[in-house]
């Protein structure tokens, strides 16, 4: 199964997204996600070109087109202006002349009462306004799933021939409505464009991190005489083994590794730490990341479609497009939301025409036509994504991944933050501290040390490897890791060897106190200990769930004695230690039934548990499995922005709860409000066009909102 990623124009309101999603899955294609935020588009495909052809060209009958998303990231470069702001400046002119009728106190208008004259100046607003709203609205009923611009279309059609009439049979001024017909599509097309604007403002954090995407890079090639020669070349333009040149105040081009030079790095795009990080050869420079102060030549590691920085943006954008299950019972509503609209505009009709009191053919008419402009499914479209795409944009700037919005939401939730401690509450960086050889040399006993501890992936066994590290290590028949235990080995004598924690060596001694035992054919013959400090964000962390009221339990598979001395330091309420992967994962299953439970780990042994928690948090130097495996990944190389991701996870609900409570309680009361005749079309377009404004703007106070 490939996954497709389109970028698809033409989408206006919720609805069109949902025609889409139908679409798509009528097709049988599976993981559909549809953006309207952004008109991004991804789909699980199984199949060939001609497929993707064939589901396009579908897309493209329902009234949407897939474009290219290159071509039109030039056209806005170009500084093209917004389609909706230009259809507005065509209509304008047009509608401000019609309008004047409503300054007849101030000046003389009889000329416009000349009913062709209106005619005339309508007709052009409403060839435009019928080219898009029209063209969409019937496109959209073919596909049985009408939009909001079938409400647009009726409205806005109803006064035109209304007009009409009474233009053709000469019934006098009070069937002349063209202001109405002009005012309502000039006012739409202008909410459109204001709705754009407030809703790419919500994209800006994330369209920040994109334009850090494509730079110019100090390419280095070598001529015929094997000189070096520095080409400038576009940074998509790198392939993995490329060499590059990096001076002080550039951009680092791609993801790369250093093999001369060193450097100050400000990675605060990507980690979300402004503080320089010093650099030297061997060490890895991530893309996107400003190069402060020095100069260096490295290799690149990874194109740009692969780098660290478009990963993470394609972990965003895939994050957008998920559906929260607050958002679904939205999507039911706005299935149905324009057919029973329609309905009530026809109820509104009948029920002023035949029953008010004052009834007349043009006052039901204006109130059902109210009724129609006024109604706005796209405000419960919105309400979630347009709250979700600032969320997760934020979370980006300040280093926080999510890798789908549901985490977003079950954040709010959390009564539980289990940590791992070794890596998590440590900062994993151990050295040795102690150790006692209690059979044979010194000099034996650090090289079979080093020929187990080398296999192993465990910080603890990385630091014995590096310090202890020889070019005369022994050569091993077999050799595993027990996840849990540490490493055996045999070698091609029979010897077996074994190093691990206490347990390995627990029914030959009662000194549980040291961090590693090795052990020759099941008889101990000495012990390691290490050194681990504790991270330093770690006390404020834990102090900050405390207070929330968040019950913090160390979940270990190091010892009791280390551990709690830990959890005593920082004020955890609860150790689990001497913990093997299969009970850490037993026991997050027990937590987690208990209450909603997050978890938060580094580790290979922590992936399990990070999978089962009620949400999985993994740090950015994690293991690729833990990474995987995680729900939410904090890039900034500690626990630092552990609460500012709780944090946003609530308040990005709570926003959403705000905008679906506004979006569902203006269309409650705008609808009949619009019935009962207390608003007219020209007001009611306008407000319908500002409802969606609202809720941009109530979503971009999260990128100011205080969270933690």
């Amino acid at each position: 199964m490939e996954t497709v990623n389109w970028k698809i124009e033409g989408m206006t309101c919720s609805n069109c997204a949902l025609t889409i999603s139908k679409y798509l899955q009528k097709q049988g294609l599976q993981n559909v996600k549809v953006n309207p935020i952004d008109g991004d588009v991804s789909f699980a495909l199984s199949g060939n070109i001609e497929r993707e052809d064939e589901i396009a060209k579908g897309i493209e009958d329902l009234g949407y087109k897939v474009v290219d998303e290159q071509l039109d990231k030039k056209e806005e470069v170009k500084g093209e202006m917004n389609k909706f702001l230009r259809l507005t400046l065509l209509c304008l002119p047009f509608t401000m002349i019609l309008m004047l009728h409503m300054f007849d106190r101030w000046i003389s208008i009889h000329w416009l009462m000349n009913p062709w004259l209106q005619l005339v100046l309508c007709l052009p607003v409403y060839i435009i306004g019928m080219g898009f709203f029209g063209k969409s609205a019937i496109k959209s009923i073919r596909n049985g799933m009408p939009n909001m611009n079938v409400l647009i279309t009726l409205g806005a059609s109803a006064a035109f021939f209304y007009s009409l009439a009474g233009t053709l049979f000469n019934l006098g001024e009070a069937y002349l409505f063209y202001e109405t017909t002009a005012t309502i599509i000039t006012l739409v097309f202008l909410g459109n464009y204001l709705e754009d604007a407030s809703v790419e403002s919500t994209q800006k954090a994330l369209n920040k991190l994109a334009s850090s995407q494509k730079v110019m890079a100090n390419m280095i090639a070598f001529d015929e005489e094997h000189q070096e020669v520095i080409l400038p070349i576009e940074n998509t333009q790198l392939r993995a083994g490329d060499l590059v040149l990096i001076k002080s105040g550039e951009q680092v081009p791609a993801d790369c590794k250093i093999l001369w030079g060193n450097a100050d790095i400000n990675e605060a795009i990507i980690t979300g730490e402004s503080l320089p990080v010093e650099k030297k050869p061997k060490d890895k420079l991530i893309g996107g990341s400003l190069l402060i102060n020095g100069t260096v030549k490295a290799q690149v590691t990874n194109a740009a479609n692969d780098s660290v920085l478009s990963n993470i943006i394609n972990l965003v954008k895939k994050a957008q497009g998920d559906k929260p299950p607050v958002q679904l019972m939205a999507d039911r509503i706005s299935a149905v939301f324009v057919p029973a609209v329609l309905i009530i505009a026809v109820i509104t009709f009948l029920a002023n025409y035949f029953f008010s009191e004052h009834g007349s053919l043009t006052e039901a008419l204006m109130r059902s036509i109210a009724v129609l402009v006024i109604a706005c499914p796209c405000a419960m479209g919105i309400a979630t994504p347009a709250a979700i795409a600032v969320g997760l944009g934020r979370a980006a700037r300040n280093g926080i991944l999510f890798r789908d919005a549901k985490s977003l939401e079950l954040f709010k939730d959390i009564r539980q933050v289990v940590f791992d401690k070794t890596g998590t509450l440590t900062t994993g960086e151990f050295v040795i501290d102690n150790y006692e050889c209690l059979s044979g040399t010194d000099e034996e006993f650090r090289k079979v040390a080093y020929s187990l501890e080398k296999y192993s992936g465990h910080p603890i066994a990385k630091a014995i490897a590096k310090e202890w590290k020889i070019n005369t290590d022994i050569k091993w028949a077999t050799v595993e890791e027990q996840k849990g235990m540490g490493m055996k080995a045999v070698t091609k004598e029979g010897t077996s060897y074994a190093a691990g924690s206490f347990r390995v060596a627990a029914h030959l001694t009662q000194d549980d106190s040291h961090n590693v035992y090795l052990l020759k054919d099941d008889v101990l013959i000495g012990w390691i200990d290490v050194k681990d400090e504790i991270r330093p964000e770690a006390l404020q962390v834990v102090t900050y769930f405390r207070k929330k009221g968040i019950k913090t339990i160390l979940l270990s598979g190091d010892r009791y004695s280390k551990s709690t001395a830990l959890a005593s330091k920082l004020g955890i309420d609860e150790v689990l230690a001497e913990q093997t992967p299969e009970e850490k994962l037993n026991h997050i299953e027990g937590l987690t039934s208990i209450a909603p439970t997050a978890m938060v780990g580094d580790g290979i042994n922590d992936a399990p548990a990070l999978a089962k928690a009620t949400i999985g948090i993994s740090l950015s130097d994690a293991s690729q499995i833990a990474m995987q495996t995680a729900d939410v990944v904090l890039m900034n190389h500690g626990l630092k922005q552990l609460p500012t991701s709780l944090g946003l996870g609530r308040h990005t609900f709570l926003t959403i709860r705000q905008n679906l409570f506004w979006a569902f309680a203006y269309n409650i009361v705008a609808i009949p409000v619009a019935a009962l005749g207390f608003l007219t079309p020209q007001i009611g377009a306008l407000v319908m066009g500002l409802s969606d404004v609202v809720l941009a703007l109530n979503s971009g106070r999260l990128f100011i909102k205080k969270v933690v």
